[in-house]
């Protein structure tokens, strides 16, 4: 079985941020590092060349594929600021109304432009992930 790719590492979050090559984009990330920071009590680590996760969780597929993977995270593109709300979205559709301009895939939020969100909500999408994923990915003592 093939390894998997992004893992976490000890990469500097700060220098791959600062590399960035829009301003605006750069400022974004720091925003949602700060928050995402903040609601897990964990701090920020690369996985990979380009994810910024927080805390972590193992996971294993009925194929036999398993892996560790951050419990939520952002990638900032040139395209987007992409969040990583590894839930997927069935659990937040009144919030995905309330958020403003976006997209998403399976467990991708994709925001072009952060002045354009409603951050609350944004928070509340963040904070109610971690929480679903914690209750899930948890052993009990």
């Amino acid at each position: 079985m093939a390894e998997i790719k992004t893992q976490e590492n000890d990469a500097s979050v700060t220098a791959f941020i600062d590399a960035v090559a829009h301003t605006r984009r750069q400022q974004e990330a720091a925003s949602v590092i700060a928050m995402m920071e903040r609601l897990t009590g964990k701090p920020p680590r690369m996985w990979g060349k380009s994810i910024v996760g927080f805390d972590a969780y193992d996971y294993k597929y009925d194929s036999g594929q398993s892996g560790r993977w951050p419990i939520v995270g952002l990638s900032p593109r040139k395209a987007n600021l992409s969040l990583y709300i590894m839930p997927g979205f069935e659990p937040f559709c009144a919030e995905l109304a309330m958020l403003g301009p976006h997209k998403t895939g399976s467990s991708c939020l994709y925001l072009t432009d952060l002045r354009k969100i409603d951050m609350d909500v944004l928070e509340q999408i963040v904070a109610r992930s971690i929480e679903l994923m914690r209750a899930k990915h948890t052993k009990p003592s």
